[in-house]
């Protein structure tokens, strides 16, 4: 059996590499991918810590469900952001996107 450390190791990875995602690259799908690996780290989180209750509730196995559902249409929503701001600039980079001010 896999113990619940083993779990945070995992998701602890998660977040730093989703925090280093966001911190160093300019590009905006790279951005939206490492919003969507931060979600899964706290995703895993609340499943894991479900697992190890001693009276083992559905609670945090509904709030996963919902915020994956969640994440994705919030994937739905950025990619069709990002493929307008392609369309006007002709890039992703978002340090280019400031033309988007009007």
């Amino acid at each position: 059996m896999v113990s619940l450390t083993s779990y945070l190791i995992v998701s602890a990875a998660l977040l730093g590499i989703g925090i280093y995602g966001l911190s160093v690259k300019r590009n905006a799908i790279r951005i939206l991918f490492a919003i969507e690996i931060i979600v899964n780290a706290a995703n895993l989180n609340f499943a894991a810590f479900t697992r190890y209750l001693d009276p083992p509730l559905v609670s945090g196995q509904v709030i996963v469900f919902y915020s994956i559902a969640a994440a994705a249409m919030e994937a739905a929503v950025g990619l069709a952001l990002i493929l307008i701001a392609f369309r006007l600039n002709s890039s992703i980079d978002v340090r280019k996107l400031n033309k988007l001010k009007g």
